[in-house]
């Protein structure tokens, strides 16, 4: 049991979590939960056993979970997903790709999960269920807090301060000592040069 862990969320970002976990190597995944009309499909060959209400008996068989739905518009089916977990005294590991780097002396919160390439510098935190996606960086300094996505190849550089809830799109990057508030949509290929108020929405760069 102590290494059985069991995917909450059926969809695409499931997949990538997926292999992550299997190259990963410490935890041996028994399945996935999903919507309703998800059940009984597999995904990359493992079974999708029951919907959200399926919680407390699973957690007769097994101890470990992880939230394994996206998040570009809104964290709150992460947040909500993450709070049935703690609840029902889920035990939330942080997965970190073997093909990332995290040092030795960053954080990265429970339930968290460090995709393929990323890199997580000396000093930085990252909060509780947080994905920092392939090849993301997350510099030394930076503090990145609970619910966010870090969004492929985005970088967050040093002392940047990012909070609750927030997105960082795709190829974006991040000013040295900028704060983003909570709850933050920034869209893909942006430059964030000065600080943003919390609930700010940066749509994608576009580029003629």
């Amino acid at each position: 049991m102590q290494n059985r862990i069991l995917l909450v969320g059926a969809g695409g970002h499931a997949r990538a979590c997926i292999d992550v976990i299997e190259q990963h190597g410490q935890h041996t995944i028994i399945g996935l939960l999903g919507t309703p009309d998800e059940v009984g499909c597999t995904v990359l060959g493992y079974s999708v056993l029951g919907a959200d209400d399926a919680l407390p008996a699973m957690r007769r068989e097994v101890e470990n979970a992880l939230v394994t739905v996206g998040q570009i518009k809104t964290p709150d089916p992460r947040i909500r997903l993450f709070d049935l977990l703690n609840a029902g005294e889920w035990n939330l590991p942080a997965i970190v790709s073997p093909h990332a780097h995290v040092s030795r002396h960053a954080s990265v919160g429970a339930g968290s999960i460090v995709m393929h390439g990323a890199i997580i510098n000396a000093a930085a935190t990252v909060g509780r269920n947080c994905i920092v996606n392939s090849g993301a960086l997350v510099e030394h300094d930076a503090v990145v807090a609970d619910h966010c996505h870090i969004a492929t190849h985005a970088a967050v550089n040093s002392g940047v301060h990012i909070g609750a809830g927030t997105f960082v799109g795709s190829g974006s990057s991040v000013r040295q000592g900028v704060t983003i508030g909570a709850r933050c949509v920034i869209g893909l290929g942006q430059r964030v040069l000065t600080d943003c108020a919390p609930g700010s929405q940066i749509p994608p760069r576009r580029v003629a």
